[in-house]
């Protein structure tokens, strides 16, 4: 076995790293209903998603053959439709699917993961795939079969909801047999088809204290290959606990006597896969304390005593020198900003690179979550849409390519792709990621290439500092100019400010914002806004560099009735709107792939200058506080609104986007909001009316990128840094 292994290696490595593409695909029971992950993202309506993965150069990809779809019911009633024309479309673009049969499932509502009859049935739906799709030669029977026996029989999330160890190993060895039983159907039809065996892999890191614990889960990890390899025998260490879940010798034999080893092992690795387990609780946030174990249980990432211990070049060298089987990395995915998406991924793919030309017979890496995924920040238990997008973003009906896109097209091609937000360090590596302040200095990993940075405009308004930041804290190196850096209006100045920073993009965060002031300073006022803005895009598109700039919801008179969305007729009424519609037609006509971002009513965590400030400090100090209940818009969370923008500056997004807090109320709402959240007396709060209703509000045809007001509210009451009854100081002008 080994001189074969061995043999395909020194083959293997002499070929090119492939990129693999995924699409998140889960059905998955909890309770009696259904959650499904491709009916979420919008693919199961959308046809021509095959086409944009071709386009991206993928010629391999994870695609679900589901049982629970086809055969819902009743095993003997089956639908293909669906099935049929896509897997068709994928044989003419040229892409080889690896058919997922269960993944993260308990079967149709008919069986279950602890049902002696799921084997042979699954096996039976196996056979019906392979007989139908007889071109098809690789296959993933069962999901990472170890991690949905502890989510469904050991932690109780999903089906069957069991909540013990013993029940847990009789899950999986059902789920292990149901894939070898399926392999064998499989292989009557299709003699050559491949086993790509999927499953979640990390370490359990510890103090000595619980190095028990460790241990044990360190070697439970395994379990899964372990069983399918025909390796738990008498001598493994987890023999006797299968025998006490009342897994007989006879059917651990089944393995030994008959291994269905992987034909290509698939490592599934995130940076939460890693734990760090610690008896001292109180070290760490409430959310970790448990009653039900002594001890917490956080990322490793999160802790400095595993520096190095890490990663997924350290998780995949342990299972090459396990195994010593082809490898592939299965899912590549990170949910959170862009630049550690496309950071994570770098990671990645350099680490198979580094083992691939060490002699590690490893495959590919499989960029995962196409079209994003739904709520698997609670791992599905709440139905919240919490959408994490991947390769494309589907938050606008059609998906949009975003800079993971543009990174897997390069990867299928070069075999290598750059961005400059790379230079910078991934959340799982800045110092400030610890839950505990390091002991002694802990060394960063090196940055190889010098820093490129962006520029940002504005250094004295709220949304320049708030850019500033957020890039800060994103690691996004930067440089953060006042006006007499860079005065936005003046061509010389601004030629020679980028000539001097050479910014890979910059970020307009300049201009007059005292609406109220804007009609007595309209010169001052059209040219701060207008011919700055215009100024810095041809300045931009002579240089080619990506370019992002602000506009208003007072574009918009407030008499449509409704929100307004990216491609609605401009109308304003003051001149404050009308320098903010004035900019947009000169930006778009000098550098149509500038990226301009209406926005509206701003609150924010780290400055008084907003409504919602203003309106507790008055309310504090017992003053009457007047608000229009007539005027509604859509109250926009400066952070909020900081990171969306940055991600659409690294996806080199353009043209008009609308990027406000989902909902509108009006003025007189939000500061009763505001006076309840704080649990302020509100009488002084008085409502005022005049002009006639008028809903500036905005909403996106493009996608809605912010969360909902409630839920940024809610979060500005637990971020805000600034007292309400501070004295204001003078209002700076950007």
């Amino acid at each position: 076995m080994n001189s074969i292994n061995n043999n395909t290696s020194d083959v293997s490595t002499q070929q090119t790293l492939e990129l693999w593409g995924g699409i998140e695909c889960t059905v998955v029971r909890i309770q009696d209903q259904y959650r499904n992950q491709i009916k979420e993202t919008g693919h199961a309506d959308r046809m021509e998603d095959l086409d944009a993965i071709a386009a991206l150069g993928i010629k391999t990809l994870r695609y679900p053959v589901l049982w629970e779809t086809i055969s819902p019911d009743h095993p003997d009633q089956a639908e293909w439709g669906w099935h049929d024309k896509r897997l068709a479309r994928l044989r003419e673009l040229g892409i080889a699917p690896i058919a997922g049969l269960v993944h993260h499932g308990s079967g149709p509502r008919y069986t279950n993961l602890l049902d002696p009859n799921f084997p042979q049935m699954l096996a039976r739906h196996a056979e019906r795939v392979a007989r139908r799709y007889p071109w098809i030669d690789m296959f993933t029977p069962v999901n990472e079969p170890l991690t949905t026996a502890r989510f469904s029989a050991l932690y109780g999330h999903w089906y069957p909801h069991a909540r013990d160890t013993l029940t847990m190993l009789r899950a999986l060895y059902i789920e292990c047999r149901a894939t070898a039983l399926s392999m064998e159907a499989i292989r009557k039809v299709t003699p050559h088809a491949r086993l790509v065996q999927t499953e979640d892999l990390g370490k359990t890191f510890s103090f000595p204290d619980l190095k028990h614990q460790a241990d044990y889960e360190n070697e439970r990890r395994w379990l899964s290959f372990d069983l399918l390899c025909g390796r738990i025998d008498a001598r493994h260490p987890w023999y006797d606990t299968f025998i006490k879940a009342g897994i007989g010798k006879s059917e651990l034999a089944f393995f030994t006597e008959q291994p269905c080893a992987p034909d290509i092992i698939g490592i599934n690795h995130y940076v939460t896969s890693e734990r760090f387990l610690d008896r001292r609780a109180r070290e760490y946030p409430p959310e970790f304390w448990t009653d039900a174990v002594p001890y917490v249980d956080v990322h490793a990432t999160r802790v400095p005593y595993v520096e190095g211990l890490t990663g997924p070049e350290a998780r995949l060298r342990e299972v090459w020198e396990r195994y010593r089987l082809p490898i592939a990395v299965t899912e590549a995915h990170l949910g959170g900003s862009r630049d550690d998406q496309l950071r994570w991924l770098n990671q990645i793919w350099k680490a198979a690179v580094k083992l691939k030309g060490e002699g590690v017979d490893i495959r590919a890496v499989t960029i995962w979550s196409i079209f994003g995924c739904v709520d698997w920040n609670s791992l599905l238990l709440q139905n919240s849409g919490f959408y994490e997008s991947g390769v494309f973003d589907v938050r606008g009906g059609q998906p949009r390519p975003t800079a993971l896109a543009h990174a897997a097209a390069s990867l299928a091609k070069n075999g290598e792709f750059d961005h400059p937000v790379l230079d910078g360090l991934g959340w799982w590596h800045r110092p400030d990621r610890y839950f505990q302040r390091p002991s002694q200095a802990v060394e960063a990993p090196q940055i190889i290439r010098s820093d490129r940075r962006l520029v940002i405009t504005g250094a004295r308004g709220t949304l320049g500092q708030a850019l500033s930041r957020i890039c800060s804290a994103r690691s996004l190196e930067h440089d953060l100019l006042s006006r007499a850096e860079m005065d936005i209006a003046d061509q010389a100045s601004v030629e020679a400010a980028l000539m001097r920073h050479r910014p890979w993009a910059v970020i307009n965060a300049a201009g007059y914002v005292r609406v109220a002031d804007a009609h007595r300073e309209s010169e001052r006022c059209m040219r701060e806004n207008a011919m700055g803005a215009e100024v810095l895009a041809k300045a931009c598109a002579k240089l080619g560099i990506p370019y992002v700039t602000f506009s208003s919801d007072l574009v918009f008179d407030g008499k449509l009735g409704r929100a307004y969305v990216e491609s609605d007729k401009l109308s304003p009424l003051c001149v404050y709107g009308n320098s903010k519609a004035e900019a947009e037609r000169r930006v778009m006509a000098a550098f149509p792939d500038a990226l301009v971002v209406r926005t509206s009513a701003f609150f924010g965590p780290w400055d008084r200058y907003n409504f919602v400030h203003a309106i507790l400090r008055e309310l504090a100090a017992g003053r009457r506080v007047e608000a229009s209940d007539d005027a509604h818009v859509s109250p926009t969370y400066v952070p909020d609104l900081a990171h969306a923008v940055l991600d659409l500056l690294i996806d080199r997004a353009n043209g008009i986007w609308h990027l406000a807090n989902q909902g509108a109320l009006s003025w007189y709402e939000f500061a009763e909001r505001a006076a309840r959240e704080a649990r302020l007396d509100a009488s002084a709060l008085v409502k005022t009316h005049g002009g006639g209703r008028s809903i500036t509000a905005l909403s996106s045809e493009r996608g809605l990128l912010l969360p909902t007001f409630g839920n940024a509210f809610d979060r500005y009451f637990r971020e805000n840094t600034i007292a309400w009854d501070a004295d204001p100081a003078e209002r700076a002008v950007a």
